[in-house]
């Protein structure tokens, strides 16, 4: 069970986030910090609940997990630009949060899932917005470090590749053209480098389109000067990345450990 659900904006009453901390005692400078991302094709239909013992698991390894409810498709305010600032103010209260909880915030990573994956990873490049951005906030938290699990990490190549065109609906246009400037703030290809390393999940049983978008998307991210683990497990679908009790729960944990430096 979380430790809180807590309410980071007054516009939505999915504006709220659930913060689990770890059953030990936190180190003193605090608990390093998980911004965890849910997937669910950006729409309203699918329940954040599918990944809590996922968020949980995560706990018990020694994160404090800041589990991001948000304004989606559905929703009234989702799509673009609510759901974008919901992820940042979600992300961002943590600053306020932290006033209440042992939370070291100089060691806080992104990690999302499917659609999640690339909110996280938005997370990471949010800094590269310039201020005339509708999506601009000054002075964003600073990450330490993203994963993205299945993500869909390049809007643009999921488009053309994967025929995603749920992207057209979140970014609220109809067509390819018409996406492309809001491509330019939303999409994590388009706002590298990120200055921070990123590691990329993949499991064989993925959809092809993913895992070519994934690649690319990898070499693009290598190409900008990020560090980039590129992680390709053999007999993993797309959401036993997500299991709690398969064999990625390790493996993740190891590479987040990595990114906040313990």
């Amino acid at each position: 069970m979380p430790e809180a659900r807590i309410r980071y904006g007054a516009e939505s009453p999915v504006q709220y986030a659930d913060l689990r901390l770890p059953k030990d005692a936190p180190p003193p400078a605090g608990f390093p910090v998980v911004v965890f991302v849910h997937g669910g094709g950006w729409t309203a239909d699918w329940s954040k609940d599918y990944a809590s013992p996922f968020v949980e698991a995560l706990a018990e390894a020694g994160f404090a997990t800041w589990d991001l409810e948000f304004r989606r498709l559905g929703n009234l305010g989702g799509g673009y630009p609510g759901t974008f600032h919901d992820v940042a103010a979600g992300a961002d209260h943590l600053s306020e949060i932290a006033l209440h909880h042992p939370l070291d915030l100089r060691r806080v990573i992104a990690i999302g899932h499917s659609t999640g994956g690339h909110l996280a990873l938005w997370l990471a490049g949010r800094r590269n917005l310039p201020a005339g951005s509708a999506l601009y906030t000054p002075d964003p938290l600073p990450l330490k470090g993203v994963i993205s699990l299945g993500g869909v990490n390049d809007l643009e190549a999921s488009l053309r590749i994967g025929n995603r065109t749920d992207i057209l609906t979140l970014l609220g246009v109809s067509s390819l053209p018409e996406a492309m400037p809001r491509f330019a703030e939303t999409s994590p290809a388009q706002l590298l480098p990120f200055g921070i390393p990123q590691v990329l999940v993949a499991g064989s049983l993925e959809d092809a389109w993913r895992k070519e978008m994934t690649a690319s998307y990898a070499e693009r991210a290598r190409q900008s000067g990020d560090a980039v683990d590129l992680v390709t497990p053999e007999g993993i679908d797309h959401f036993d990345i997500v299991d709690a009790q398969g064999p990625m729960l390790a493996p993740i944990v190891g590479q987040a450990r990595r990114l906040v430096g313990s």
